[in-house]
């Protein structure tokens, strides 16, 4: 497998390590994902001329700042303040994400995280839990940020969150009790 190393400025000035691999599978389209490393990984069909490299390494680079500027409007300031601190307060400031809101269309899940794509680290938090107590929203909240280490609800997964948040199992309960009284099976998978 043939892969190209480059490095392009982030939108924020930094430098990102760009992995160019051609892929077979791929005809037309150029696919790409961040890594958990914060590199990107750019899949290009297999006859893809090298020279339209550099193109597509100024395309990336655009889509990125969008994605940026994207997820800056997007950011809800309070619910960012608050899950800034919980990753301070319960994972020593380690998880990274890039924008987090509320949201009114969540009907069974209470959050989401996107784990790949360009909006990798988006969080969306459902806004019916708004009214509930503190310490349930900020399991929510510390739920969907150990998703950006652990995209599904693996034994990993929740190996971290309930030595992170110690909450975990009494917010739990809360949600499975609201579900009951709401006729409403909250989804949780990998249970």
């Amino acid at each position: 497998m043939t892969e190209y190393h480059h490095t392009i400025k982030g939108p924020q000035g930094d430098s990102i390590k760009v992995v160019i691999r051609r892929d077979k599978r791929l005809k037309k389209s150029v696919r790409w994902t961040r890594e958990n490393d914060g590199s990107i990984l750019v899949r290009v069909p297999q006859r893809l001329p090298k020279r339209q490299f550099p193109h597509l390494l100024e395309d990336l680079s655009s889509q990125l700042a969008k994605t940026r500027k994207r997820a800056k409007r997007r950011t809800d300031s309070d619910l960012q303040k608050r899950a800034k601190e919980i990753n301070r307060k319960h994972f020593n400031g380690a998880i990274k994400w890039e924008a987090i809101r509320w949201v009114s269309n969540m009907t069974k899940r209470l959050g989401s995280c996107t784990t790949g794509g360009s909006t990798k680290g988006h969080i969306r938090i459902s806004d019916r839990i708004k009214q509930w107590p503190p310490w349930v929203v900020d399991y929510v909240i510390a739920h969907e940020l150990t998703h950006t280490i652990h995209p599904n609800h693996s034994r990993d997964f929740w190996d971290m969150l309930t030595k992170a948040y110690p909450l975990t199992e009494r917010a739990r309960g809360f949600v499975k009790g609201v579900g009951f009284v709401e006729g409403l099976d909250f989804e949780e998978d990998g249970e």
